[in-house]
C-alpha cells in the first residue's frame, strides 16, 4: 500500500451529476495544510468547469469534518499575507472571483472548527450530524476569522448571537447552529452524507441553467440589494425561456412525465 502523504489530500468522486469533494486527513483530524487548501480549490474548479457536474457535496473522512487549519504549517504563509486559496481557482469560501455558480451542499460531523465553519457558511445548504462541535476560535489564537464569518454570521444570526460566537471563541452545538441559521438540518450521526446526497440528487434532477440562475439572482440580492436583483430578472427569464430545458419542462408537463434536462 502506498504511504499516505503527511500533508493530506482532497479526493473527488463523481456520482452521476454529483461531485463528492472529500477532505482526507483523518489521522490529523482533517487539519488543513497548504496542499489541501490548494487541492480543495482545484476540486471546486472541477465542479465549475465540467459541464456534466451539476451539484457538489463537501464531506470528510473519519469521525470529524476538520479541526481547522494546521497552524504550524499555515502560520508562516498567513504571516506573509499569502491567500488561503490559489488565485485563478474557484474560491471555496466564495469571496473573490472566480466565484462558484453551481450549488454546493456541506455534510458536517464531529469536530468542525474554524475553516470548517467558514466553508459551511459559504455553502448553499448545510446538513449537520447531531454530534457536531463548532467553534470560531481565532480570538483565542490572537487572530480573527478571515474567510467571511465576521459578516456572514451577523447576516444570519444577528449581531448579538454572532458576537457571542466570534468574541468568545466558545463551542456551539449543531442545534445552536440550526437556531442561528448556520445549518439547515440536523440529522443523527451517520446520516449526514446520505441526506446531503439525497438533496444533491433532487437538485441535480432540475434544470441546471435554472438552478444556476436562482443562485446568481439570490447572490445579487445579498451583495447589492433586492432592487439590483429584480432589475436582472426579466432578462434572465427571457434567456431561460429560450433554452431547450424550458421547452422540455413544458413538454414533460403536457406528457405527465418527469423532465429530462440537459443543461442546454
Amino acid at each position: 500500500m502506498a504511504e499516505r502523504d503527511p500533508d493530506g489530500q482532497i479526493r473527488t468522486e463523481q456520482r452521476g451529476h454529483i461531485l463528492l469533494i472529500i477532505i482526507d486527513r483523518p489521522e490529523k483530524y482533517n487539519g488543513f495544510t497548504p496542499k489541501m487548501l490548494a487541492e480543495l480549490a482545484k476540486a471546486y474548479s472541477r465542479l465549475e468547469r465540467e459541464r456534466e457536474l451539476r451539484v457538489g457535496v463537501l464531506c470528510a473522512e473519519g469521525k470529524h469534518f476538520t479541526a481547522g487549519l494546521d497552524l504550524p504549517k499555515m502560520a508562516p504563509l498567513r504571516a506573509e499575507g499569502r491567500p488561503l486559496f490559489p488565485p485563478g481557482e474557484v474560491d471555496p469560501v466564495n469571496l473573490r472571483a472566480p466565484l462558484r455558480t453551481k450549488p454546493l451542499i456541506a455534510a458536517m460531523k464531529g469536530i468542525s472548527f474554524t475553516v470548517a465553519v467558514e466553508l459551511m457558511l459559504a455553502a448553499d445548504i448545510v446538513i449537520a450530524a447531531d454530534d457536531c462541535r463548532f467553534t470560531q476560535m481565532e480570538v483565542k489564537r490572537g487572530i480573527m476569522p478571515g474567510a467571511g464569518a465576521t459578516f456572514r454570521m451577523v447576516e444570519r444570526a444577528g449581531w448579538g448571537n454572532a458576537m457571542k460566537v466570534l468574541l468568545t471563541g466558545d463551542e456551539f452545538t449543531a442545534q445552536e447552529a440550526l437556531q442561528y441559521n448556520f445549518v439547515q438540518e440536523v440529522v443523527p450521526l451517520g446520516k449526514e452524507l446520505d441526506r446531503a446526497l439525497e438533496l444533491a440528487q433532487k437538485i441535480a434532477d432540475q434544470a441546471p441553467l435554472a438552478v444556476q440562475a436562482v443562485i446568481e439572482n439570490a447572490r445579487t440580492a445579498v451583495d447589492h440589494g433586492w432592487l439590483a436583483a429584480y432589475s436582472k430578472i426579466a432578462d434572465m427569464q427571457q434567456r431561460l425561456y429560450n433554452t431547450d430545458d424550458a421547452k422540455e419542462g413544458v413538454l414533460s408537463f403536457q406528457e405527465k412525465r418527469p423532465a429530462k434536462f440537459t443543461g442546454r
